[in-house]
């Protein structure tokens, strides 16, 4: 596989074949990400993918999953995009599903058609990182979408058939802004009903703005109770009437890992255990990203 710098894919596509088609991020703005800033953005060239995927022809017949990196695969223009995914329905026989990261704004750009086309032919999961329903939060972030871009495309998605996993980031708004930013981030969900939310802890990178913003004194970290209560407040307030929830990354102080509703209840139960202490937390030195 030719494969350029680190290689970031969601928990869940852990045993996934790493189609890298995009090298970078196309957005590469968020001041909390560190993952892309050594890599200009770029589309890789179609013979080094179709290369990849003859590999993965050959060498990765038990894996039925695909997972195209890097941050925003959806930056591929649509034909070009419906030509790779014919591709791997054709040379890998075996997969049955097929996932990238997308963010809004890429989403926004495909039309109702093209996203039904997309799933026809085997895009079946998009990871799309929300981060925060909190307005204020989002622009400080410079995630480049507001609130009522991210609801349109979590419904565009989801209206395509397409598996929609949004992911959440506890911290993100601050201490000052912690409570506001759990309760419009549920009023954000509630409004898209993604199919999965994936729950993250904010970890400061350094070298990225928000390292800078700390070091500043502008930006102030909630402490983990400050978190749990967050996070508390995201539960308390989400109406999901099927959705997966996971709070299971590794940068998470303990794992939350069902169904909502079903567990709701439960949720909340083992969130006011670790509010009491009676919850064994990760070591600080063993969360990370």
């Amino acid at each position: 596989m030719h494969y350029e710098g680190n290689i970031i894919r969601p928990p869940s596509e852990a045993d996934s074949i790493i189609l890298q088609v995009t090298v970078g991020c196309s957005h590469n703005a968020c001041t909390f990400c560190g993952a892309y800033r050594d890599k200009r953005f770029r589309i890789k060239e179609a013979e080094i993918v179709d290369e990849d995927i003859a590999f993965a022809a050959q060498y990765c017949l038990r894996q039925k999953t695909v997972f195209l990196a890097d941050g925003n695969a959806l930056a591929i223009p649509q034909p070009r995009l419906a030509d790779l995914l014919a591709g791997i329905r054709k040379k890998l026989p075996q997969v049955r599903r097929i996932s990238l990261y997308a963010n809004a704004g890429d989403i926004l750009q495909r039309s109702a058609d093209e996203l039904k086309t997309l799933r026809e032919l085997g895009l079946h999961r998009i990871y799309m990182g929300l981060e925060s329903g909190h307005d204020p939060t989002l622009q400080a972030i410079a995630k480049g979408n507001d609130s009522r871009s991210m609801i349109a495309a979590g419904q565009a998605v989801r209206a395509a058939g397409i598996f929609l996993s949004a992911t959440v980031l506890l911290g993100i708004a601050g201490s000052e802004y912690s409570l506001p930013h759990a309760a419009a981030t549920a009023e954000v969900l509630n409004a898209m009903q993604p199919n999965q939310v994936a729950v993250l802890t904010l970890m400061v990178l350094e070298d990225t703005p928000l390292a800078g913003r700390i070091k500043a004194g502008a930006f102030h970290l909630p402490d983990r109770r400050a978190l749990f209560i967050e996070l508390r407040t995201l539960l308390e307030r989400l109406d999901l009437p099927r959705s997966q929830f996971q709070a299971n990354h590794a940068s998470n102080y303990f794992v939350l890992d069902g169904r909502l509703p079903r567990d709701k209840k439960k949720f909340l139960s083992l969130i006011k255990e670790a509010l009491s202490g009676k919850v064994e937390l990760k070591p600080e030195q063993c969360r990370t990203l």
